[in-house]
């Protein structure tokens, strides 16, 4: 994983204020909402939102600075002091195999390999836990409108996870506290959950706004009628324009996600079954404003 400096663009001593500030330009030129369909901006803003979650975390920072943890928040191991490491004194003593180890030198090394993740200076051992990585699966609705779900884990106990509304597909939610436990006086990890949202039926979403198509009959293209549609939060009534086409698109206002709308694509459907009245009036038909539905099609 990059550099989370890198990634907001500041320098490694820059202040809270200046990686908020960073983080807040960055969100909002990437965000998915403002860049439907592009997979670059939504990776970036997970990227953009991942470092700032790192950095606005002052101990997480800290941890971070000393090398303790990497960019995703995983524990690195120790690093184990090698003689070479002293082997530059300050008396300009060279380390070699004949010369004296003595006993409060070997104690110190010790002393600062397990010290070195957070154990005090009483020699008790303490480190952070590593952050828990799972995936949840969540309906369209579930995670266009929020709900709450429960998250199986694999030793069989469950956590209880809060869907925002809005929530994108691969979005990652972070439960603080919830991964795997601490080393001694350490705290706990975090789980970090991938949603994946699956497909609807007949909703689509961009953005805020959602899509439909809404089959309509012929009767009520050529007429006119006010007829029910689906909406994500439940059925409303929407009027259909007299001498409507099949790709006439109307627009439900509010009625998407989080203020966006819902836009809403008319398909004329004609019956399956014999309709003996429609074929013969057809057959017997002429338009008093005759047309050619294809003659943009022609060649020239």
């Amino acid at each position: 994983m990059d550099d989370p400096y890198e990634i907001l663009g500041v320098k490694r001593d820059a202040k809270a204020d200046e990686i908020k500030s960073a983080y807040r330009k960055l969100a909002k030129l990437h965000h998915p909402d403002l860049n439907p369909g592009k997979k670059e901006a939504e990776d970036r803003f997970k990227a953009v939102t991942a470092a700032y979650d790192l950095l606005s975390d002052a101990e997480k920072r800290g941890r971070f600075d000393r090398g303790e943890i990497d960019a995703s928040g995983a524990e690195r191991a120790p690093e184990r002091p090698f003689y070479r490491d002293y082997g530059d004194a300050p008396g300009g003593g060279k380390y070699s195999s004949g010369a004296q180890f003595d006993p409060d030198d070997l104690a110190s090394i010790f002393g600062q390999a397990f010290n070195r993740r957070g154990g005090g200076s009483g020699g008790e051992f303490s480190a952070h836990g590593a952050d828990a990585h799972y995936a949840l699966s969540v309906s369209f609705l579930d995670a266009a409108l929020g709900a709450k779900r429960r998250l199986t884990l694999p030793d069989g106990q469950s956590l209880d996870v809060n869907i925002p509304a809005g929530l994108q597909q691969g979005q990652i939610l972070r439960l603080a506290g919830k991964g795997m436990p601490g080393f001694g006086k350490g705290s706990a990890g975090d789980a970090l959950i991938e949603v994946s949202v699956a497909p609807h039926a007949f909703f689509r979403r961009e953005g805020r706004d959602i899509h439909i198509e809404l089959p309509v009959t012929l009767k009520e293209a050529v007429l006119g009628a006010k007829v029910e549609t689906p909406t994500i939060k439940g059925p409303v009534q929407l009027t259909v324009p007299a001498h409507a086409t099949s790709g006439t698109r109307l627009r439900l206002k509010g009625r998407g996600i989080a203020g966006g709308d819902q836009f809403v694509t008319l398909k004329v459907a004609l019956p399956t079954d014999e309709e003996t009245e429609l074929d013969t009036f057809l057959k017997d038909w002429e338009p008093h404003h005759p047309f050619d539905p294809r003659k943009h099609m022609g060649s020239k």
